[in-house]
C-alpha cells in the first residue's frame, strides 16, 4: 500500500500507473480505487497520463479523522497534488465531480478540470433535498446501522426500490456497508447545491482554469439541466453531452472525451 499524509495527518492510500501529465481520479459516493469505476478508467487512461487513484477519506485502505468538513477532502486532494510534484488535471464524477469543483477553487497546480454529471439540483425538475436528511444519515452511522444508511442514500438518488430491496442478497452489499459511514460526507459536500435554486453570480469565479463539463445522453432532465447550467457559471468551460450514457458512464466512452480533453494545449 502506497500512502501520503494529508494536512490534518490522515493517511491517503492511493495508487499510481501509466506516464505522462498527471491526472487524479476523484471517486463519488461509496467507490474507491478498488471498487467503482474509476480503477477500469484508470487502466484506459494509464496510456496517455500518470494516473492517481486513491481512496477518499475513510474509505478503503485511507485513514479518517474526525471531525468531517469538506476541506480536509480538498487538503487530501492537495496532498496528492503535491505528490505529483507538477500541474496536474483532476476529474471528478458524481459528489466527486463537486469535490473536484471545489478543490479547483483552491489548488493554484489543478490546470485543468473535467466534472461528470456532479449531482446538483438547480430548478423544480426534481424535488430538493428533504429537511433533515443529513440528521437522519448521521444518527443512523451512529447506531451502526450501515445497512440502512446505504437504503436512504439509494431512496434519496432515485434508486428503484425492487434494486434496492436486493441489494442486500448481492455480493457488493459488504462493500457498500464498508463504505456507508462516508456518505453523510458526500451529502456535506452537495446539500447547498440540491435545493432546487439557481447557481449564485459569480459563485464560480475561483475556478479559473479551463473544465470540460459532461453529462449523459440518457440522464434525467434535472441532472442536465444542472450541468448545462454550471458549464454556463463557469468562467472557462465547455459542455458536453456523451450520447447513450446515464449517471453510471461507461469507461470506455469518457475515456477518449478524457484523453482528448486534457491533451488539448488550449
Amino acid at each position: 500500500m502506497t500512502t501520503v499524509r494529508s494536512a490534518d495527518g490522515t493517511t491517503i492510500a492511493y495508487s499510481r500507473a501509466g506516464q505522462g501529465r498527471p491526472l487524479i481520479l476523484v471517486d463519488g459516493a461509496l467507490c474507491s480505487r478498488s471498487f467503482g469505476p474509476m480503477p477500469k478508467l484508470a487502466e484506459l487512461l494509464a496510456s496517455h497520463f500518470t494516473v492517481y487513484t486513491y481512496d477518499r477519506r475513510g474509505r478503503g485502505e485511507s485513514g479518517d479523522t474526525a471531525p468531517y468538513a469538506p476541506d480536509r477532502e480538498v487538503e487530501d486532494i492537495e496532498a496528492l497534488v503535491a505528490l505529483a510534484g507538477e500541474t496536474v488535471c483532476v476529474h471528478g464524477t458524481s459528489s466527486g465531480a463537486a469535490l473536484a469543483l471545489d478543490a479547483a477553487a483552491r489548488i493554484p497546480a489543478i490546470g485543468k478540470l473535467a466534472l461528470y454529471e456532479p449531482p446538483f439540483i438547480v430548478d423544480d425538475t426534481r424535488p430538493p433535498m428533504p429537511d433533515g436528511f443529513l440528521a437522519r444519515l448521521d444518527r443512523l452511522v451512529a447506531d451502526g446501522r450501515r445497512g440502512d444508511v446505504v437504503k436512504e442514500f439509494m431512496r434519496l438518488v432515485g434508486t428503484p426500490a425492487i434494486f434496492t430491496a436486493a441489494l442486500p442478497i448481492t455480493p457488493v452489499w459488504p462493500k457498500l456497508k464498508a463504505a456507508a459511514p462516508t456518505l453523510p460526507y458526500d451529502i456535506v459536500i452537495i446539500q447547498d447545491h440540491q435545493r432546487g435554486t439557481a447557481f449564485e453570480a459569480g459563485e464560480w469565479a475561483g475556478v479559473k482554469v479551463p473544465t470540460l463539463v459532461a453529462a449523459g445522453g440518457k440522464s434525467p432532465v434535472w441532472i442536465t439541466n444542472a450541468t448545462r447550467a454550471l458549464a454556463d457559471a463557469l468562467p472557462d468551460a465547455r459542455y458536453r453531452v456523451l450520447p447513450g450514457q446515464n449517471h453510471m458512464v461507461k469507461a470506455q466512452v469518457i475515456a477518449p472525451v478524457l484523453t482528448q480533453f486534457f491533451s488539448q494545449t488550449q
